[in-house]
């Protein structure tokens, strides 16, 4: 079984061997190394070649959204993870926009822990529920603001809208596709089309599109 290499980066000793302990007993996870800060993790990723960089946000030198933009341009086959205690928009929109794969909470438990890097390994991104809240709770917010556009609703069928529905609460594509018995591909085909055409460039740019405009 090929395992999934996972690279930690925090600033704080005592949180990365917590990391440690939670993970290395996982058959199919193997830490690779570590690192101390933003510039360190991009040094470990081109060193290393993880699949996973569990990076947390407020770190000396670089921080982790900096490193992310980075590795996310220049070795786009690691995909980040952002772990942190930050339950703050700013922090989750500006990761997600530097290309994190995901955003976990560091209150969270060892299994959702798990399912996030599994999930961020195979290409789907991933949002505990308290995160997508945040996000959904944001663009709700941006829905009280008067209209802007005057540009006609676009539109999707009836199965992309179901889809979009799921992305919106924050269910991931293994779990939409679970809920709507369609496959993993068939969901990732709907939410690729629907971000070329709705012109976004990812899944918060996507959410906060369906909220604007009233999609689903």
């Amino acid at each position: 079984m090929t395992k999934i290499k996972v690279l930690l980066a925090d600033d704080h000793t005592l949180v990365r061997n917590g990391i440690r302990s939670l993970l290395e007993n996982s058959a199919d996870l193997e830490i690779v190394g570590e690192a101390q800060n933003g510039a360190e993790a991009l040094t470990k990723v081109k060193e290393l070649a993880p699949d996973v960089l569990l990076i947390d946000i407020a770190m000396p030198v670089m921080t982790g959204i900096e490193a992310t933009a980075q590795i996310s341009k220049l070795y786009p086959e690691t995909r980040c993870l952002v772990l942190s205690m930050h339950h703050d928009e700013d922090y989750i929109l500006k990761s997600v926009e530097a290309g994190a794969y995901g955003y976990l909470l560091k209150d969270n438990t060892r299994e959702e822990m798990l399912q996030a890097i599994r999930s961020v390994a195979v290409g789907e991104k991933y949002f505990g529920p308290s995160v997508s809240n945040v996000i959904v709770a944001s663009y709700l917010q941006k829905l009280k603001e008067p209209e802007t556009s005057s540009a006609p609703k676009k539109k999707l069928s009836k199965q992309e809208k179901a889809v979009l529905k799921f992305i919106v609460e924050g269910s991931n594509s293994r779990e939409i596709a679970e809920k709507l018995n369609l496959s993993v591909r068939t969901v990732d085909n709907h939410r690729a089309s629907m971000m070329k055409r709705l012109k976004v460039k990812n899944a918060v740019e996507l959410v906060r599109k369906a909220l604007d405009e009233k999609l689903v």
